[in-house]
């Protein structure tokens, strides 16, 4: 059974990743502010020229045609260069009570999103459940972020949800409230297995990509890492078409097409990043995303996206996932799966990096896990000497707080390198990238200016304050009961 946070029971040889980013030519110190005005009226011209020129042609031009008049009149990753970008998290309550939250909360930055959206918000989920049955007040900020999605419709906001089918009567509730179009993707039909996905497209302007689902829970009771870019359209509009990709194959007759077609390729890939500026420091930027049979032309598979930022790394690879395991976790019988193990213990011994590797513990953590892990720890012996450290992370608990079910669990997907950042919503094993729907975003911003503060640095220090913290202990190869929660 797939067990998330909150959710209900029964529910290419080419450019890698560490490459030295490059720079956007003709920008000068102090021109943003005009240049992201023009971009803006340029932006709003092509967009209304296209529906005149498709109204004059009989509809027949708003298709693939759109997109080669944008890519020949309109570039938004070179004009468009006051991007807003921001490492967000969730934090349960109780998590770090002395220490204020260094980023803005997850729940701060949808409501941020939804205030400036204008004409449009996409949202892919597992499921939806804003609000608590039991009247938990710790549901404040999921009811906060419902209200904010059902007042879309009076701004003349179109909100399209697309999520993993079977849903519970809560979605029907908040079409009804909300003037949403929902559409049920049956994933178990298509590939076996869910959609697992977390992203909003707002506007095809601005994003989110993360751990956090559309869950009361996930804002206050669940720890989460997610990433927030604003006014950056060609990115936005990447993670657009994947959306479409889900839009695409939902609803009740849904089915993978025989090819897909030219409209929903990928505007970013491993091989051509985009090159984007992210709080003014230059970076490479693209997405990923799983599984293969929804990867469209020159979409990098999210799996290898994760295999290729561990093999650019080139000092400390540190990882922070709920689930490590190198199995088949959801087929019967279970079989091994080594690729992420291998690539690990091959960069640790092979390469001399160091490898830390923070996993959690929760009732529905797998027993397993913690074995599979304690075999790689015996690579730390002589004559190996591997430098492999795995922590396990316990969300402490009151007992009023235990009551609350599928939370209080570190349930963050992100990994960070020397080099990279790549921030994900999938478990680390194998069904998650052979047949449940997730999507991926590595960013690179090697090269920047000594002192500037980047995503990926930023990503590292929540790392390193999760991995030094009292919630944290070590995993040691002769450990028993590593996780007593846990489900043998």
């Amino acid at each position: 059974m797939w067990t998330e946070p909150g959710t209900e029971p029964g529910t290419e040889p080419g450019t890698e990743p560490g490459t030295e980013p490059g720079t956007e030519p003709g920008t000068e110190p102090g021109t943003e502010p005009i240049l992201n005005l023009l971009c803006w009226f340029f932006q709003t011209w092509s967009y209304y020229s296209l529906l005149l020129l498709n109204v004059f042609l009989g509809g027949g031009f708003m298709t693939e045609n759109c997109d080669q008049f944008l890519n020949l009149t309109f570039d938004p990753c070179r004009t468009c260069l006051l991007r807003r970008a921001s490492l967000v998290e969730s934090l349960p309550v109780g998590l770090y009570p002395s220490a204020p939250a260094p980023h803005d909360s997850i729940a701060q930055s949808w409501l941020r999103l939804l205030d400036r959206a204008n004409h449009s918000v996409d949202i892919a989920a597992f499921y939806l459940t804003l609000r608590s049955k039991d009247q938990e007040p710790t549901d404040a900020q999921g009811r906060l972020v419902f209200e904010k999605l059902k007042s879309l419709k009076a701004k003349g906001v179109t909100l399209r949800l697309s999520v993993n089918a079977p849903q519970s009567q809560t979605v029907d509730k908040f079409v009804c409230l909300s003037g949403a179009e929902v559409r049920e993707v049956h994933m178990s039909s298509l590939t076996g297995g869910i959609i697992h996905t977390k992203l909003w497209a707002v506007d095809q302007r601005h994003l989110y990509v993360g751990s956090a689902n559309m869950d009361w829970r996930s804002l206050t009771q669940v720890k989460e890492v997610g990433l927030t870019v604003e006014d950056c359209s060609c990115l936005s509009q990447d993670l657009s078409r994947v959306f479409e990709v889900y839009w695409t194959v939902g609803g009740a007759n849904g089915s993978l097409p025989p090819y897909w077609p030219a409209r929903l390729s990928a505007l970013s890939s491993s091989q051509n990043p985009l090159h984007l500026k992210f709080n003014g420091v230059p970076a490479r930027v693209y997405l990923s995303s799983s599984p293969p049979q929804l990867s469209t032309r020159g979409r990098t598979d999210d799996l290898a996206a994760i295999l290729s930022v561990i093999e650019d790394a080139q000092y400390f690879i540190h990882v922070s996932v709920m689930d490590f395991l190198p199995l088949a976790q959801f087929s019967q019988p279970p079989r091994f799966w080594p690729p992420l193990d291998s690539a690990l213990r091959a960069a640790a011994c092979s390469r001399g990096l160091k490898i830390r590797l923070l996993v959690s513990c929760w009732p529905y953590s797998q027993a397993a896990m913690f074995v599979y892990l304690q075999s790689l720890l015996t690579l730390n012996r002589p004559p190996l000497n591997c430098d492999i450290q795995v922590k396990v992370f316990t969300v402490p608990s009151t007992m009023e707080q235990m009551k609350i079910q599928f939370a209080r669990v570190n349930h963050a997907k992100f990994m960070v390198t020397d080099r990279v950042l790549y921030i994900g919503t999938s478990n680390w094993s194998e069904d998650y990238f052979t047949q449940t729907a997730g999507v991926g975003l590595v960013v690179n911003q090697t090269g920047s200016e000594p002192g500037l503060k980047t995503l990926r640095t930023q990503a590292d220090q929540i790392f390193l304050r999760d991995w030094t913290s009292q919630y944290s202990t070590d995993l040691t190869t002769d450990q028993t009961d590593a996780c007593p929660q846990a489900q043998r």
